[in-house]
């Protein structure tokens, strides 16, 4: 069964990227870049969802994204 998750992706001013799932309360990751930062929440997301004994078999995000300045 596939699931799909909305992330949402904060810039800090510091440069970092911050992504959260609203989906799954304490599901959070940062990173330096984009790229690097979608590979961490999916890896994030498994691993919550491993916590609720859930499986998962393929993850497809759906991005929102707020730029903060």
């Amino acid at each position: 069964m596939q699931k799909q998750f909305n992330v949402v992706i904060e810039q800090e001013g510091e440069g970092y990227y911050i992504a959260s799932v609203p989906a799954l309360s304490g599901c959070h990751t940062q990173a330096k870049s984009v790229d690097e930062l979608m590979e961490r929440i999916k890896e994030a997301i498994e691993l919550c969802m491993e916590v609720r004994n859930e499986q998962i078999e393929q993850l497809d995000f759906v991005v929102h994204s707020k730029q903060t300045f």
